[in-house]
């Protein structure tokens, strides 16, 4: 396979990522959003989510387009980054149309990092200015690693981030994936090989081959409620919500290939699928098949380009990958 030009999400033509980040309180926000609404569903397999506006994604629901997304630290505080992004597109005449109102649909989800090592002693909450800021940020290229919502994310062992990747379909469609990894488990137990590595596309995260074999333990460091893997994927291929809901749910199997262990009761572990609707399908069903495959092999390569990227800061309680 081949990624797109940039290896990003942006890939995804219309699409834009801003990261905002406060390095003392070692957190962020990141916002996904384009010029127009796009589809969207979730899908949650974690058992800790924090979530906004999530109900509104199920396929029989009234409102079946989103104009932006937001992924955020902070844990329930970081919810506040949605409101942020809402009331900045507000006055950009962004929203669902209700008589003469505007109301900007931005589903969010959020990760915790509140014992990361950071300042967390504020007085007014930080994120719904994280939020805004993100948004204005917006751009088709954006960093990797300790940015925006990665920020503040660890794992098991050594610090998470903020990863993006791409992949080009022989159908001509376009597959990308972004995603904050602040996980109960780790993306590489020992230190040198990434779980990811069968899915790598060149030397996208170091090269670094296979594990040669399966850890018998894991680290304990974080064997409590501070966790959660939030992701977005997205394609140019013209879906439905219901068939985002499906792109989402086979996106899950890339968190369970980058993340060992992944999903488990004190993650929040949620993904979003978007589709921008710019191209059709020639054949629903087998198109379909292969997005969701897509979708998860790049979700997988975001993982461990996130880690991969992450970079030291003063404080910091775990060590980077690299």
């Amino acid at each position: 396979m081949q990624t797109g030009p940039k290896n990003l999400i942006t890939d995804v033509a219309g699409l834009r990522v801003g990261n905002a980040q406060d390095i003392h309180v070692k957190s962020g926000a990141t916002v996904l959003v384009a010029d127009q609404p796009f589809t969207c569903g979730v899908t949650v397999m974690g058992g800790a989510p924090g979530t906004r506006e999530t109900d509104l994604l199920a396929p029989d629901k009234t409102v079946q387009k989103v104009d932006a997304l937001t992924l955020s630290g902070g844990s329930a505080f970081g919810l506040d980054a949605s409101s942020g992004v809402a009331d900045a597109l507000r006055t950009q005449g962004r929203g669902f149309q209700v008589g003469d109102q505007n109301v900007p649909i931005v589903p969010g989800a959020i990760l915790f990092d509140l014992l990361n090592g950071g300042n967390k002693d504020w007085s007014d909450n930080p994120y719904k200015a994280l939020g805004s800021a993100a948004l204005d940020a917006a751009s088709d290229t954006f960093d990797l690693g300790s940015f925006g919502a990665g920020t503040g994310c660890t794992l098991a062992s050594r610090k998470g981030g903020l990863g993006s990747a791409s992949v080009l379909l022989p159908s001509g469609h376009t597959v990308g994936a972004l995603v904050a990894v602040n996980a109960l488990g780790d993306a590489s137990p020992d230190g040198t090989h990434l779980w990811a590595a069968p899915w790598e596309i060149g030397d996208e995260f170091g090269g670094r081959g296979i594990m040669p074999q399966a850890p018998t333990a894991w680290p304990n460091t974080k064997l409590s409620a501070q966790n959660t893997t939030i992701a977005i994927v997205a394609t140019d291929a013209d879906l439905s919500q219901a068939v985002c809901t499906r792109i989402a749910t086979a996106a899950h199997d890339g968190m369970a290939r980058a993340l060992v262990p992944s999903h488990t009761p004190m993650d929040g572990d949620l993904v979003f699928a978007v589709s921008t609707n710019a191209k059709p399908l020639e054949n629903a069903a087998s198109d379909a098949l292969w997005l969701g495959h897509a979708a998860a092999t790049c979700l997988a390569r975001a993982i461990a380009r996130g880690v991969w990227a992450a970079t030291p800061a003063d404080g910091d309680l775990l060590p980077c990958l690299k």
